[in-house]
């Protein structure tokens, strides 16, 4: 009896162990916009210092580039300024196919294309937390497209993931560097737009306050990629900035947000990247 009381105790204690742990939809929405998504990347004013996070999300950087001129957008609950009138559907619509509910497609910068692999639990879980922030008031400038845009097509991304594919240590860091559009500034541009057929062989200009970032080859070839980097290295690199050979890396790669990434999160997105074809 005694010892049956004891294993008893022991599960309940573990049970509740992982109840306590267990995300509720506002944490996991509140760490998928402010970690691998990096939305303050875009959509947070900057200062002298940084990101201005007394006006979080409340629209900010400008790209003024061949085929649009547009700011991020104000996406705080501001029902005049911001996303505050737009109904949960509207919202889940427009992440998944970069529509907005007045028929008016996003610009591409807006990597909603890397959405549509999104479960059902973590769009929901992100429009709870984007319905969850203080409204800020803040009118951005209206978008001007310059030519008809057209959203790329992300490899093996078209269709949402299931919540049990999570639990698979590659699929989940396919997953998170997919919502987190890893392969968006880490492909080439082709004529066309983004080069899949080069997934991840960097190549790509971005330019800035900090000057001209070029982005890196994260394949898993070894002359040119990550291939001879150890993980602890390319975690290094995610979330501090800095390259194998000790040298800064430059934004906007969002090194600060990665840095509060999950150790399992982080595991998960290295595991990944080993498994991406290398390209020279």
């Amino acid at each position: 009896m005694i010892g049956k009381s004891i294993l008893w105790a022991a599960a309940l204690v573990v049970a509740g162990s992982v109840g306590a742990q267990a995300e509720t939809p506002l944490e996991r929405g509140k760490y998928l916009v402010d970690t691998v998504m990096t939305c303050h990347n875009c959509h947070t004013p900057r200062g002298p210092n940084g990101p201005m996070f007394d006006k979080a999300l409340s629209g900010g950087m400008h790209f003024d580039e061949p085929p649009f001129d547009v700011t991020a957008s104000n996406i705080t609950p501001d029902k005049d300024t911001g996303i505050g009138s737009w109904s949960d559907a509207e919202l889940k619509t427009f992440l998944r196919t970069g529509v907005r509910p007045n028929g008016v497609p996003v610009a591409v910068v807006m990597p909603t294309a890397f959405y549509r692999i999104m479960t059902e639990s973590d769009l929901n879980a992100i429009v709870a937390y984007l319905r969850s922030l203080p409204a800020v008031k803040n009118q951005v400038p209206t978008p001007v497209y310059r030519v008809a845009l057209k959203p790329p097509t992300v490899p093996n991304a078209e269709t949402p993931m299931a919540d049990a594919d999570l639990g698979d240590t590659v699929k989940r860091g396919f997953y998170l560097a997919t919502i987190g559009h890893c392969m968006e500034c880490h492909s080439p541009l082709g004529p066309r737009g983004r080069d899949f057929t080069k997934l991840g062989a960097g190549g790509f200009e971005m330019k800035g306050p900090w000057g001209v970032s070029v982005s890196r080859n994260i394949t898993s070839s070894k002359e040119k990629g990550l291939g001879a980097w150890s993980d602890d290295e390319i975690k290094r690199a995610i979330t501090q900035g800095i390259s194998r050979d000790g040298s800064k890396l430059k934004p906007p790669m969002g090194f600060p947000f990665y840095a509060k990434m999950k150790t399992a999160d982080l595991d998960a997105i290295v595991a990944y990247l080993r498994t991406v074809p290398a390209k020279e």
